[in-house]
């Protein structure tokens, strides 16, 4: 797990680099520049939106006294995407915008899921209950 991370954050800032380097030589560096203030602004604003029908699900399925899975996973998947749109680059933010977007947080979510299913299987995650 610890390769794959270290992978990650080594490919994934480089790819950025080249990715913003290209775009400011294509279409200029204002532009790009203006691409990335937007989209970070854009993001902020998507998140909250959400975040906030996320807490309002949240309360609501608490209410009715059911267990609020899907609440929880749609939080993590803002949370997650919130943050990496906050980072400046056009691959982050392509990966912060699939976790905003409820259509495109969807699949995420069962993906997420049937992780946690298998992992809970194999032994690897436990859940304490009091």
């Amino acid at each position: 797990m610890f390769r794959w991370l270290l992978l990650f954050i080594l490919i994934v800032p480089a790819l950025e680099i080249g990715l913003l380097i290209w775009a400011g030589s294509y279409i200029g560096p204002w532009w790009v520049i203006l691409l990335i203030i937007s989209t970070g602004v854009l993001g902020a604003w998507l998140a909250k939106q959400q975040g906030l029908e996320t807490i309002r699900n949240l309360q609501r399925s608490m209410s009715e006294g059911q267990m609020p899975q899907d609440a929880l996973l749609d939080g993590a998947c803002i949370l997650v995407g919130g943050a990496v749109l906050l980072t400046p680059g056009f691959i982050t933010d392509a990966v912060g915008f699939l976790l905003l977007i409820p259509t495109t947080r969807a699949p995420i979510k069962l993906f997420v899921k049937r992780a946690i299913e298998k992992a809970l299987q194999k032994g690897t995650i436990t859940i304490y209950r009091k």
